[in-house]
């Protein structure tokens, strides 16, 4: 197993900027299991040269993983992939109750608060969610 990135750079993947692509892929390769939990990452430095990027573009790729618990930075050990499921499902869930108890607070119906939050699940997953 080993990480798989490409970077679109002529308007493919959606026009999304290098970092984001390089955020999107690894995440999804940890949470698919491709990835598994302990998996060493390359160093910003490396992963940036391997890419032909920009080191604090892969930095800021590696921030917002760790932001989101995915990867987790073990100091002068490295950066490896978290056990993220437990963690993005916790803050998934604590991020649907807080919409619930907005939309209770504004006074829609279970079925308003429904269909807006399909929507905006729709708008962020796309026709593919």
């Amino acid at each position: 197993m080993t990480l798989k990135i490409e970077i679109e750079t002529d308007g493919g993947a959606g026009d999304a900027p290098p970092y984001e692509q390089v955020r999107a892929q690894i995440a999804e390769q940890a949470r698919g299991g491709v990835l598994p939990v302990g998996y060493k990452l390359p160093t910003v430095r490396g992963l940036a040269q391997d890419l032909g990027l920009a080191a604090n573009t892969v930095a800021k790729a590696y921030r917002a993983l760790e932001a989101d618990g995915v990867i987790e930075t073990r100091g002068r050990h490295g950066t490896f992939v978290a056990a993220a499921g437990d963690a993005a499902e916790r803050e998934a869930s604590a991020a649907a109750q807080a919409f619930a108890e907005r939309v209770q607070r504004l006074g829609l119906s279970e079925r308003a608060a429904l269909d807006a939050a399909r929507d905006a699940l729709r708008a962020a997953y796309g026709d593919s969610g």
